[in-house]
């Protein structure tokens, strides 16, 4: 088969430029995500959008709202978890035959949309970029009607060393109401390492490697270890998770135990997953249903909203036209460094439009002190190593100029126009509309109605 050759998925018109990248790739030394790829494994969708994976498995990210009993609960978050991975690490490449290298965000790029379905309600998301060196992403996903809302941030960093290595910082913060409670319940997520494969034969894939951690304020923890496959044996996109509550259980004593192909099928089992265990239910990931994000139309939306502004970008890519897309990525990347320049001249810096520092008496960040203090014993519960055998390394906000949360009272507050310097940002004249609308890889449709604005927070969680 082409692909298990050298370079055999790579076009012929390509063959040049992408033997030229992979030896850009083993000789550089900074990160990554700056160099340019060859046309036919560019993306046209940016970065910014890829929050929305979390969310588009709506009856899972609300089912847990509904289920009384914790540890079944804390199992139901584990599941919806271990549904998103597919969305969020394989569908591109299932769907384009590879993985494609994203749009990198430019400091303040938005995308903004939400989801409808049934008797669920809407649930809101709004994704911002927050920091530009490093980058890092900050969402908001909420349902207020079924009393839930995952918020986190990530960033990330690549390095070559036989393939590409993506180390990803951050972490997500769940939090839901029982049934019939007033009390929140909280879980902190944090985020697995990334390696592509298949690099070298140009049909590149991601692979999860080490873990993800799940600790809630209910008491229960999970552990998802992954293993991809071997020179000799495995399957690709393993793993393996173990679910228990501490102080009773441990995560070789779990309540419930995951094992599969996160990409495939999971089979889900009472204790610890051995030949006598229960099994309760096999999960095939492919089949989940997936809700359409509804995003306002092009013309709707503010400048800053990621599909408005990379449309000529994404426009360029989709026509293989790699000149018109180098100049229209220069013009926002050129804007992007004046303004920072004139910043830095004017004493002044960047505001977010929808998320601050836990430490920010500006905005209404500090009001959720008790949030905080809960993540702060949920943080330090992964770090102790206690029940662990292996720790997660920390908050780490050193790379990721700082902490982020969203902030109600700037939610409250936002509409569009968003800023106004948005067309400065991004190097346009001033109100003309990019050419076409942008292809994504998010499953969505489009509004007929702007999207009201202040609607994404769910009320003091």
């Amino acid at each position: 088969m082409p692909g298990e050759v050298e370079g055999g998925a790579v076009p012929a018109s390509s063959r040049g430029s992408w033997t030229s990248f992979l030896k850009s790739i083993a000789s550089f030394n900074g990160d990554l995500a700056s160099l340019t790829a060859p046309a036919f494994i560019l993306s046209s969708q940016s970065l910014v959008e890829f929050s929305a994976y979390w969310a588009e498995n709506q009856e899972l990210f609300i089912a847990p709202t509904r289920e009384p009993d914790p540890a079944k609960r804390a199992l139901l978050v584990l599941r919806w978890l271990m549904n998103t991975l597919h969305q969020q690490y394989c569908s591109r490449s299932e769907k384009f035959g590879n993985e494609k290298k994203p749009l990198n965000p430019f400091l303040g790029e938005l995308y903004l949309g939400h989801w409808e379905e049934g008797d669920l309600g809407r649930t809101e998301l709004v994704s911002e970029q927050v920091s530009h060196h490093p980058p890092v992403t900050a969402y908001c996903i909420t349902n207020e009607k079924n009393r839930i809302q995952l918020q986190g941030y990530n960033g990330q960093k690549a390095s070559f060393s036989r393939t590409i290595h993506i180390k990803q910082v951050g972490h997500s913060l769940l939090t839901l109401y029982p049934p019939g409670s007033n009390e929140p319940e909280t879980y902190l997520i944090t985020l697995p390492a990334l390696h592509v494969e298949n690099l070298i034969y140009g049909a590149p894939f991601i692979e999860l490697g080490k873990y993800t951690h799940l600790t809630s304020s209910s008491g229960y923890t999970a552990k998802i270890d992954y293993a991809g496959k071997g020179w000799v044996s495995g399957k690709k996109n393993s793993f393996t998770a173990a679910l228990w509550k501490e102080g009773e259980g441990s995560e070789k004593k779990p309540l419930y135990s995951i094992d599969g192909q996160w990409s495939e099928t999971f089979t889900i089992k009472e204790g610890d997953g051995g030949k006598k265990s229960k099994e309760l239910e096999s999960v095939s990931a492919k089949k989940t249903k997936l809700s359409k994000l509804v995003t306002a139309p092009l013309e709707q939306q503010d400048p800053m909203e990621s599909r408005r502004a990379w449309a000529n970008v994404a426009k360029s890519i989709e026509k293989g036209d790699m000149d018109a897309t180098s100049n229209y990525k220069s013009r926002i990347e050129n804007a992007q460094r004046a303004l920072r320049k004139k910043e830095q001249e004017e004493n002044r810096t960047w505001q977010r439009v929808f998320f601050s520092q836990p430490d920010d008496e500006s905005g209404s960040v500090r009001s959720a002190e008790p949030r905080e203090k809960q993540f702060s014993q949920l943080a330090k519960n992964l770090t102790s190593g206690q029940s662990f055998s292996s720790q997660w390394e920390g908050v780490g906000p050193e790379k990721t100029n700082g902490i982020w949360r969203y902030d109600e009272a700037k939610g409250k507050k936002a509409q569009r126009p968003f800023h106004n310097d948005a067309y400065e940002a991004l190097g346009e004249a001033g109100s003309s509309l990019p050419g076409s609308e942008a292809a994504s890889r998010v499953t969505t449709q489009q509004s007929q109605q702007p999207m009201a604005q202040g609607q994404a927070g769910a009320g003091g969680q």
